[in-house]
């Protein structure tokens, strides 16, 4: 079994369906990465879910104004788990920000203090979890093949950003992974 805790950032239905202004291209590949890892960590797996502020304040009130079709409740479907993912998700970590290192993940990230992440969108919610855990001495392993950006482009550019970051932050594949549980 591979060690730490693996967080799958937000695969959600507002990153997965394609009419969405939101939507990553590679979902669908992020996903099938995510199912690939899942059985390696068991029970050690957090989801996390992006959620919109009841008000929302400082700068963000100008990121919604750009974006109030997300202004949506917690319950709204838009901000479901995806892919079957729901019945996996015994651990909910939700949040209003980008940034998913929050008092509860490190909560579940244990003793061992190692952090592997997944998900979408590989230049924003990821990158933001990856910085801030790394930040706080955690080791940060990015699955680049389970993750999604908005383009090709930025999820590229965002793996770059991080692998800047090693030894705190190492940026691998979903095989490399497996390889390494044995």
């Amino acid at each position: 079994m591979t060690s730490g805790l693996l967080a799958v950032i937000d695969m959600q239905r507002v990153f997965a369906e394609p009419d969405s202004p939101w939507a990553a291209p590679r979902y669908a590949e992020a996903a099938a990465g995510v199912r690939r890892l899942l059985p390696a960590y068991g029970e050690r797996v957090a989801f996390t879910r992006f959620l919109a502020p009841a008000a929302p304040e400082g700068a963000w009130r100008s990121y919604y104004e750009q974006w109030p079709f997300a202004l949506r409740p917690p319950d709204d479907r838009l901000w479901d788990l995806t892919d079957g993912f729901a019945a996996r998700a015994r651990h909910v970590v939700e949040a209003t920000t980008f940034g998913k290192w929050t008092p509860r993940l490190a909560r579940l990230l244990g003793p061992e203090r190692r952090l592997t992440l997944a998900g979408v969108s590989t230049d924003c919610c990821v990158l933001s979890t990856a910085l801030a855990a790394a930040d706080a001495g955690v080791e940060v392993v990015v699955a680049a093949d389970a993750c999604a950006g908005a383009d090709d482009d930025s999820h590229t550019k965002a793996l770059g950003i991080m692998a800047l970051y090693r030894p705190l932050v190492r940026v691998t594949t979903v095989a490399e992974l497996l390889s390494e549980s044995g």
